[in-house]
């Protein structure tokens, strides 16, 4: 048995994919676009998991699988409501102070700030929560971080 994926229900495709493509780094590996069932399938990877497996078409390691269901026929799109049964989604990344300023720079509130050099939370536009870790050693405490509050939850 291995991890698949995990599925995530987005209300805006098009500010999910900039928010996880543009923001984080992903990479689009397959879509699926289903008339019929009126919804679309985007499994997106990062760069280290898509090397260990995905290519175009291909099942990769972990991926997130973004799930837009097509609006109605009065152009409505279902609201999700999300709880704290779903935790998070978390990332481990080269350096997690450039990928929180890229973030920021991209107007993503930053949720809990990397004041440790280790670990920050921010959302996506659909209000999934994603952890950010840096990979390897501690990076040493800089500023904004060092003193930027938690904002919100996470």
């Amino acid at each position: 048995m291995r991890f698949l994926h995990t599925m995530v229900r987005v209300k805006n495709l098009e500010a999910a994919l900039h928010f996880f493509c543009d923001g984080l780094g992903l990479r689009q590996v397959r879509r699926m676009d289903s008339e019929k069932g009126r919804f679309s399938l985007i499994f997106l990877s990062a760069d280290e998991d898509a090397h260990m497996g995905a290519t175009e078409g291909l099942r990769g390691q972990a991926e997130v699988e973004l799930t837009y269901n097509w609006p109605d026929e009065n152009g409505e799109v279902e609201t999700y409501t999300g709880g704290r049964n779903f935790g998070h989604l978390a990332y481990e990344v080269d350096d997690v102070y450039a990928v929180c300023a890229h973030l920021q720079g991209m107007g993503v509130l930053i949720n809990r700030p990397p004041r440790d050099g280790v670990m920050a939370f921010v959302r996506s536009p659909d209000g999934i929560s994603v952890e950010l870790l840096q990979k390897g050693d501690a990076l040493p405490p800089a500023e904004p971080w060092v003193s930027m509050p938690n904002v919100g939850t996470w």
